[in-house]
């Protein structure tokens, strides 16, 4: 009993760990920190005696094992490290020779850390090493040194990057798990699940689900895809890198949203009995097993993909039989003038295939992009290494370039988060500088360390970090007078101040972090020195200079951060999403053979609207991170964020629906349904449009657009000379063009919720 006692402290500590620092990631990267850096920082400065080697051994392997973990495969890894070693070399070259001239200091500061920040915005493996990379280039530009010592320099960084690959691939390796994956799949499971239960239903199965089991089965959907985008949402920025895989998976978390909200809405009701559809059931019991095969490939990429294909190809054929189907369900005959019920009744009959039409649209979708991700995985080591995508050798630049782009406009948030964080570091360069202050990269760490999105949370990271320096000084001090100079005590305290330092910020807090970094350095430099506890002294000195040149560039620089600029990352975004759906319905026109030239395909409306979504995302990503109380209801932007998805994934269905079609101007007139298509397409996005100028100006929202009976009967009354050619054979164009409107009716039932989350955001009443 004694001896499972004595084990209590230790089973309470990994429990306080696990509870505040969740799979111990932070845990893992301190443990290697506080075995690699002291024993590399006593290699170079007991064995080699080269003090410039030990401190760029110390703060490379602090950089490369505290500051960042990358994520991925094991040679993924490795690959980011060795580009992240290669980098540090770089920019200790870089820093040692800028250093010799203030302005070329300065200037060259500015610039590479613009480069550095905003490319962070091109993978997540770039902007989580962010922090590791400026300190490659703060070190050295701060501290002026002659060019004889930059071979030491440099034989320290490359210590500290050969002990970071080891470490990370020997010592308490990460679990090469990708985040999205296993909810992602959990997703595919429950929309399968549901829509097996649903076409029971539908298709009057005697042993169909009960209506109770139906509405469990949908709840375990809804719970799956609040899942997803809860891991997805985590992280300040997109988990998302250059890779096909990486890329194809963060496309993946936009189409399983709107799958489980197109699955929820095509649920059958609880009473009525709709009309019974023999091919759109097929349809929904083929998207099921598309899902299911999804699903395994997901939890298995590196499996063989020939069952998934074989589904998606039966997938295909069941909506070519359903397509070819749906037009013997229009009535030969036309609804008499006036009868808004036959109208309705009407165009009724094709919702069962709609719905079908779109849940498989939207499975082939993501069944597209998980086998391109799986081949990614697949792929030989010699390919790993060279960087080989299945997408061609050049996509990987191009995502990179049109990433870039995307962000370079006056209201990026990650733009302006850039330009914020290399002004502020080559403001602390000058004041560096002029002051000759000592330990001048401190200043700089400061400023690094406390600039965030807007003024408000820069000054409370100042006021955190100052308060954690100083009681980490006071500790410090304490240490160093109590331990005198016995250097072997401070060897021994080395490596638990650095597993605390590594620990604390994730478990406790940044103040914590802050002080528990601060005695981590105060042992540092008193190792083999007469201790000196004014040092701890001078750094707090530096930290609140730093601290002053990020709260004085976060004032003058978009104070007002991510929260000032989401609204207008929204309306660009509804903007650009409501032209792509205006540009996919002319493509449409122009498949219908009405127009002498068929419509080009919107490839560019489709880019931007693209790039709108992702300016919009980092917008709400550093909405989400920064601190203190929202101005803005978190609910209610995340529907209107969530509204984007839905807009996109509707432009998207029209355009795949009219890319399948073969058929061309077979002479019957379809002007007439054109023009009422495109009326109709015109009100939508008029709409979209108007919100969006709207959520820019702080104005009145519109109402929801009411359900037009008058514009679905001059729909069918249009179609009159469409539902049979001269031969008496029936033609799909009708279907496809009652399908577009569809399109564009779940498009309008997004209004509501909209328009009621933009309201309660702070916007005048409706208008």
């Amino acid at each position: 009993m004694r001896a499972a006692s004595g084990f209590h402290p230790v089973g309470r500590v990994m429990a306080w760990l696990r509870a505040h620092d969740p799979e111990l990631a932070a845990t893992r990267r301190a443990v290697r920190a506080a075995v690699v850096m002291p024993g590399l920082f006593a290699l170079c400065s007991q064995v080699f005696h080269a003090p410039a080697m030990a401190l760029y051994a110390a703060f490379g392997s602090l950089s490369m094992l505290l500051f960042v973990e990358f994520t991925g495969p094991m040679v993924q890894r490795l690959r980011a490290h060795v580009g992240l070693g290669a980098a540090w070399l770089v920019f200790i070259c870089l820093g040692t020779v800028a250093a010799r001239e203030n302005w070329v200091a300065v200037t060259l500061t500015v610039v590479i850390g613009f480069v550095v920040l905003f490319s962070g915005v091109v993978s997540s493996v770039l902007a989580g090493a962010s922090t590791a990379l400026l300190l490659a280039f703060v070190l050295p530009v701060s501290t002026p040194a002659p060019q004889s010592v930059l071979p030491d320099r440099l034989a320290g960084a490359g210590l500290a990057s050969v002990a970071a690959l080891l470490a990370i691939s020997l010592l308490w390796p990460r679990p090469a798990a990708d985040p999205l994956s296993a909810p992602a799949a959990r997703v595919c499971r429950a929309a399968a699940a549901q829509l097996r239960s649903d076409a029971s239903r539908l298709a009057h199965d005697a042993e169909a689900a009960s209506v109770r089991a139906c509405r469990e089965t949908a709840d375990r959907a809804a719970v799956a895809a609040a899942d997803l985008r809860a891991v997805f949402g985590a992280t300040p920025y997109r988990p998302t890198g250059l890779s096909t895989s990486s890329r194809a998976l963060v496309r993946l978390v936009d189409e399983l949203t709107w799958l489980s909200t197109i699955v929820a809405d095509s649920a059958p009701p609880p009473v009525e009995q709709p009309l019974c559809d023999p091919e759109a059931h097929a349809v929904r019991r083929a998207a099921a097993v598309v899902l299911e095969r999804t699903a395994d490939l997901l939890d298995a990429p590196h499996g063989a993909p020939e069952a998934l294909r074989t589904a998606m190809t039966r997938l295909r054929a069941a909506m070519d039989r359903m397509e070819r189907s749906a037009t013997a369900l229009l009535p030969a005959h036309l609804p008499r003038p006036g009868t808004q019920a036959e109208v309705r009744a009407f165009i009724g009959v094709l919702d069962l295939s709609f719905r079908a039409q779109e849940l498989g649209f939207a499975t082939l979708r993501i069944a597209g992009n998980v086998d391109l991700a799986a081949a990614a995985e697949r792929r030989s080591w010699p390919e790993r290494l060279l960087g080989l995508e299945p997408g061609g050798p050049g996509r990987p630049l191009a995502s990179a370039r049109a990433r870039a782009l995307a962000h370079l406009t006056p209201g990026s948030v990650w733009l302006h988060n850039s330009l914020r964080g290399a002004v502020g570091l080559g403001v602390a360069v000058a004041l560096v500088k002029a002051t000759d202050v000592q330990h001048s990269f401190w200043v700089l760490l400061g400023t690094l360390s406390v600039l965030r999105s807007n003024a408000l949370n820069t000054g409370q990271n100042a006021i955190r970090a100052l308060a954690g320096t100083l009681v980490g000084s006071v500790i410090g001090a304490a240490l160093l007078q109590l331990i005198g100079r016995h250097d072997t005590a401070l060897w021994f305290l080395l490596p638990l101040a650095v597993l605390i330092a590594g620990i604390a910020p994730a478990a406790v807090s940044f103040a914590a972090g802050q002080a528990a970094f601060t005695v981590t350095l105060a042992i540092l430099f008193n190792i083999d020195q007469r201790p000196d506890w004014h040092i701890v002294l001078l750094r707090v000195q530096d930290i609140g200079l730093g601290c002053a040149v990020s709260v004085l560039v976060g004032v003058f620089l978009w104070p007002r951060g991510a929260a000032a600029a989401v609204h207008r990352a929204l309306a660009e975004a509804y903007t650009d999403s409501a032209r792509y759906l205006a540009g996919a319905v002319e493509y449409a026109m122009g498949r219908c053979g009405t127009h002498p030239s068929p419509a080009e395909t919107p490839l560019a409306e489709s880019r931007e609207a693209a790039a709108a979504a992702r300016r919009l995302d980092d917008a709400f990503r550093g909405f989400l991170a920064e601190r203190g109380a929202k101005p803005l209801s978190l609910a209610n932007m995340t529907t209107l964020v969530t509204g984007i998805v839905g807009l996109r994934a509707a432009a998207n269905a029209v355009l795949g629906l009219w890319q399948r079609s073969d058929e061309r101007d077979e002479g019957t007139d379809r002007a007439e349904a054109g023009l009422v298509l495109l009326h109709s397409a015109g009100r939508v996005t008029g709409w979209y449009e108007d919100l969006a100028a709207s959520l820019a100006r702080h104005s009145a929202v519109r109402d929801p657009m009411p359900h037009s009976a008058t514009a679905e009967a001059s729909l069918v009354a249009s179609l009159h000379r469409d539902l049979r050619d001269a031969d008496g054979r029936a033609s799909d164009t009708a279907v496809r063009i009652i399908w577009t409107v569809d399109h564009l009716k779940a498009a309008r039932r997004l209004q509501p919720s909209l328009a009621a989350a933009a309201r309660h955001d702070g916007s005048p009443s409706s208008r």
